[in-house]
């Protein structure tokens, strides 16, 4: 299946109507009777691709994703469509106006058909699914995980039932699906993209500006297909502005990579460690310079107790869940958070990308309370240092076990240049 920027190429030079690609997308859709990956389509998928096609035929100016029929997340308000968290309470919930970043995406011609599915709540890294909507399968093995809480979209990309999605990552939401689905995945810089209409229903969106874990980010098929799509939507609202930076190289031999493959807090599984070690060999073949072992005054098991001490916190100040942190330990949350930020900002001055395991495994069975013999948390060990610091994280396919379960692995960029891990993995991706 082509990837969003190869269909908008296609769209716009006639090869295909984007009504033919619309069309086509919603009978896989209804079609669909195993992965249940998008659970509600739009009414006005057609008419929106009709208006992208007369756009063409008129020469109007047009944008990167014009015509192109893509998913967003449940948890993002879309006018007309229901936003319900997979939660009942919320089922009959329908937006009345459209998220930012939807607004965005249709501004870059996007066509946005419908929702994918999500865990209750988005309630859970590993696995996706609800009582209003069911369970959402990995089109690599139905009775495996997509992952969660974006495990709809990742699954909808892999099963070619769309061709972009946008999802939201607190745990590893969008680069553990990514990993276990085969696609590829961006938690952006935190703040980057706003998270104005990506609100619990009925919780009014007030800006903040204190520390907020949870970073929405694309699904793609291609890190070129990343890439676009955050040119897209990211930057604040208004009257606020940013410019993404340029890759640091475009070249892969010019990369410096850092790379750590294993850790005890939560061990790879030989297939994951196998294609790691294959992709680490192919980068250093390149000429690239290869820097082993985690950042100096790293300590990657302190970071990761630290990101779950921050999630306490996230809920506690986002969610209104209780807790008994004091008003010193809040202090020294910040300022642990903030050191490790700068440790890995450091680090980043001599190297340009880190490349690591996103899980340590590929998609389990589901229900599974232990993986690989460690416990059900050890998915977050992986992605708890970007998500901590508030670096760009994407998760990409670097292979498939002998069973077919793709293998994805994690890079890591500097601090708001985003585009540097992006390219990274488009060239590595060949």
């Amino acid at each position: 299946m082509d990837t969003a920027l190869e269909i908008a190429e296609r769209i716009r030079t006639g090869q295909v109507t984007s009504r033919e690609v619309t069309e086509d997308l919603l009978a896989r859709i209804a079609n669909d009777t195993e992965v249940n990956a998008v659970v509600e389509v739009g009414d006005d998928a057609l008419a929106a691709a009709d208006r992208a096609d007369a756009m063409v035929t008129e020469g109007a100016p047009i944008g990167p994703l014009h015509g192109v029929p893509m998913t967003v997340k449940d948890c993002f308000d879309v006018a007309g469509m229901h936003t319900t968290w997979g939660n009942p309470a919320f089922a009959g919930n329908i937006a009345d106006r459209d998220a930012t970043v939807v607004q965005r995406l249709r501004r870059a011609g996007a066509v946005i058909v419908g929702k994918s599915n999500v865990h209750t709540m988005l309630a859970d890294f590993g696995q996706t699914a609800n009582e209003i909507y069911g369970r959402t399968n990995n089109p690599a093995d139905l009775s495996r995980t997509p992952g969660g809480s974006s495990g709809g979209g990742a699954a909808a990309l892999a099963a070619g039932l769309t061709y972009l999605e946008y999802g939201s990552d607190l745990v590893g939401s969008i680069r553990l699906p990514a990993a276990y689905c085969g696609v590829y995945g961006l938690r952006p810089t935190n703040g980057l993209v706003p998270l104005r209409g990506f609100d619990v229903p009925g919780t009014p969106y007030l800006p903040s500006e204190l520390p907020n874990l949870s970073t929405i980010g694309p699904l793609a098929r291609s890190a070129a297909d990343l890439r676009t799509a955050l040119q897209a939507t990211a930057g604040p609202d208004a009257p606020y502005s940013y410019r993404l930076p340029p890759p640091r190289h475009t070249r892969l031999q010019d990369y410096r990579v850092g790379v750590v493959t294993d850790h005890p807090a939560a061990p790879v599984t030989g297939d994951v460690g196998d294609a790691l070690s294959a992709t680490i060999d192919r980068i250093a073949r390149t000429g690239a310079k290869i820097v082993d072992n985690w950042p100096v005054d790293v300590d990657p098991n302190e970071q990761a107790e630290d990101f779950g001490r921050q999630v306490e916190l996230f809920f506690a100040l986002h969610v209104d869940s209780d807790s008994e942190l004091s008003l010193a330990e809040l202090r020294d949350l910040e300022r642990r958070r903030m050191t490790a930020r700068q440790k890995w900002q450091r680090y980043f001055e001599d190297v340009d990308v880190f490349l690591c395991p996103t899980s340590f495994t590929v998609a389990f069975p589901h229900g599974a309370t232990t993986i690989a013999g460690q416990p059900y948390e050890a998915q977050v060990f992986w992605i708890a240092h970007a998500s901590l610091t508030g670096h760009p994280a994407l998760s990409m396919p670097i292979g498939h076990t002998p069973a077919g379960l793709p293998v994805g692995a994690q890079v890591i960029g500097p601090w708001h240049e985003d585009d540097t891990a992006i390219t990274f993995a488009e060239l590595l991706a060949g």
